[in-house]
């Protein structure tokens, strides 16, 4: 199978923009670990730009590379086992030892809890219950890792039916032409608007049902993907339109935000929801086709990159609300802390990644192989238009 250099890149942009977007959480008036003294109305604009499919494309691409992975082990059971340990190792990890600082520092900064860190640690985060509403121990944002890691099970079985191959041709007719951009909005408008009414996540991985209906067959999406090119052809072909209709979307959502401060009537609420979803599966489409497009080469930097994103996403929203509880107390203005918060975000990502990647036994506990090796020299990729 070779190698798609667009869909790293998109997975690298997706990643970096969802990090940015946890820092946006610190400034909009919406629920966060740590927020800023005064948060701004007019953030949730931009912040509506991604929230509606960042999640759904972080999966989809999850799915797409899970089929290299499939064709380097060919067995289910090595499949299996192997993305247990690239992804059970480094949540625990993360459970135990990068997630706690975010719960004691919404402890401290928004329920007047009063204990140290270390007595936090050591005697509250293990509670197996509550402390003011937020259950401990926690996973915070890696929900995703865990979710991930079930699918990949459940995708583990699925490749055990007989018929693979008629599958990805009823896929390769099913997703044909413009249905490539109808079908998957339609399902999402009929499964998240019209059955249920999903706004959020619980991160509630038993009761997150819905959610897993969107973002299960995402993931199912982006594997079945990986093996079609037809479907990628005719995305690469309508993805001018595709932008354009997500853009109106994502401008009815701006429109009726700003109308409403308060809950919208129903009608306007569900208008509201349905260009969220709509807007979803049209930006997911426009960006997987224009990485096909244009962004289907390779680059010097796309390999460090690409063994980077893990890493970073496991600590990026440690960094981002332990620096903000530090710039919380110089009392900077809002803008002021955003400057700061941006650059440091990314350096304490950069240097959890370079000193993890240099030692063998933090390797796995950071998602990357327990073996180094060699930066593979970039090539070209063949450009299919």
């Amino acid at each position: 199978m070779e190698r798609h250099y667009g869909m790293d890149w998109l997975r690298i942009g997706a990643f970096a923009l969802l990090i940015l977007y946890h820092v946006g959480m610190v400034f909009v008036p919406w629920g966060y670990h740590v927020k800023t003294a005064v948060p701004e109305e007019w953030v949730t604009v931009p912040m509506l730009l991604t929230s509606p499919w960042r999640l759904t494309l972080l999966f989809l691409v999850s799915g797409y590379a899970s089929r290299a992975l499939w064709m380097k082990s060919r067995k289910p059971g090595r499949f299996a086992a192997n993305r247990t340990w690239r992804l059970i190792v480094p949540l625990l990890f993360g459970v135990v030892v990068i997630v706690p600082p975010q719960t004691w520092v919404e402890l401290t900064t928004q329920h007047g809890y009063w204990f140290n860190y270390w007595v936090f640690w050591a005697h509250h985060y293990w509670y197996f219950g509550k402390i003011a509403g937020i259950v401990v121990p926690t996973w915070n944002h890696l929900w995703f890792v865990g979710y991930l890691w079930l699918y990949t099970l459940a995708l583990a079985l699925i490749v055990l039916l007989p018929g693979g191959s008629w599958f990805q041709r009823a896929f390769d007719r099913l997703f044909a032409g413009t249905r490539v951009l109808w079908l998957p909005a339609a399902y999402l408008l009929i499964t998240q608007v019209v059955v249920f009414q999903r706004w959020s996540d619980s991160h509630d991985v038993i009761n997150d049902g819905i959610a897993h209906l969107a973002y299960f067959p995402a993931f199912l999406f982006g594997f079945a993907l990986a093996g079609s090119e037809p479907v990628m052809a005719w995305i690469a072909r309508l993805w001018k339109p595709a932008a354009a209709i997500g853009l109106a979307g994502y401008v009815v959502s701006v429109a009726i935000d700003i109308a409403y401060v308060a809950d919208p009537p129903w009608v306007v609420g569900r208008a509201m929801l349905a260009a969220r979803y709509i807007q979803c599966w049209m930006t997911i489409a426009a960006l997987i086709g224009f990485a096909e497009k244009y962004l289907n080469r390779d680059h010097k930097l796309r390999p460090m990159l690409t063994e980077a994103v893990f890493p970073f996403y496991m600590i990026h929203q440690t960094v981002i609300v332990v620096a903000m509880y530090w710039l919380l107390k110089l009392d900077l203005p809002g803008f002021a802390e955003f400057a700061i918060l941006v650059p440091a975000t990314a350096l304490g990502c950069w240097i959890f990644y370079r000193i993890g990647r240099e030692i063998p036994l933090l390797r796995p506990l950071i998602g990357l192989r327990m073996e180094r090796r060699d930066r593979p020299r970039p090539t070209q990729a063949t450009e299919t238009a």
